[in-house]
């Protein structure tokens, strides 16, 4: 009885129980491990879906402060022409009167007058990304701005721009008055959903801008000299010793509103 005893005393696990202990640990493990996956995947995902955003955000504000500053001479059309291109290949320029803040102004000091290039084009690994261009009025795009241009937003699949015609009342998708600024923009930013360019899924941003500038006319820019008008009206001689004559202002006559007695 006591050999029996001792001899229960020292039995270990079967090769059986052994097997299945490490097959139980293995799926704990891999269960674990599967969990942990998602979590990063997701996680990324998120934060790339977030950093997305945030670019076609900015890249659409850039592009509303740029348009919102356009300008237009008529005198000289030619250095202020309004070009647009819409598609997968877009391509948006004219020339603005842009604030200090605008990206890269420190680079021009206080020529704050400038020719904006935007364009969709390609980039490293087949990305496709929103690129910025700019340089003064007086002088031509240099070489590192060529090289090296502003990148707005990558992943971006195509800039879609429509303009609205006050001679149709509707909106144009081609914009042929290139001597003329539209009185609205359309803009449509359609970029990659978050997962790569080979997704099917996308992500469409639309944003109406509205321009305030007009083309200032020629009798603004280059007044007439000698034109008749208070400016041109002959000066009193004065006499010696006495005081400088002073006009008396144009009294203004209040006119009534509808409705007053």
């Amino acid at each position: 009885m006591n050999a029996k005893r001792l001899r229960a005393r020292f039995e270990a696990f079967t090769l059986v129980e052994a097997m299945l202990a490490v097959a139980i640990l293995s799926l704990v493990v891999t269960a674990i491990y599967a969990t942990w996956t998602a979590i990063l995947r997701a996680s990324k995902v998120g934060l790339e879906a977030a950093a997305q955003a945030q670019r076609s955000r900015m890249a659409l504000q850039t592009l509303e402060t740029a348009i919102t500053s356009a300008q237009m001479s008529v005198l000289n059309a030619e250095y202020y022409g309004f070009i647009a291109q819409s598609g997968e290949d877009a391509l948006l320029s004219f020339v603005a009167h842009l604030p200090p803040a605008f990206p890269r102004s420190g680079r021009f000091g206080d020529l704050a007058v400038r020719r904006l290039v935007f364009r969709v084009e390609s980039g490293p690994e087949n990305d496709r990304m929103l690129t910025l261009r700019q340089h003064p009025l007086v002088r031509e795009l240099d070489e590192d701005e060529q090289n090296h241009p502003l990148i707005l937003a990558r992943g971006v699949r195509a800039l879609q721009m429509a303009f609205w015609d006050m001679r149709t009342g509707d909106w144009t998708e081609e914009w042929l008055l290139t001597n003329q600024l539209p009185t609205l923009v359309r803009l449509t930013l359609r970029m990659n959903a978050p997962g790569g360019a080979t997704s099917h899924q996308e992500r469409t941003i639309t944003r109406v801008v509205a321009i305030p500038s007009r083309g200032l006319p020629p009798p603004l820019q280059r007044p007439q000299v000698g034109a008749p008008g208070p400016a041109n009206a002959p000066t009193p001689s004065l006499g010696p010793g006495q005081p400088p004559v002073i006009p008396a202002p144009t009294p203004v006559v209040p006119v009534p509103s509808p409705g007053t007695p």
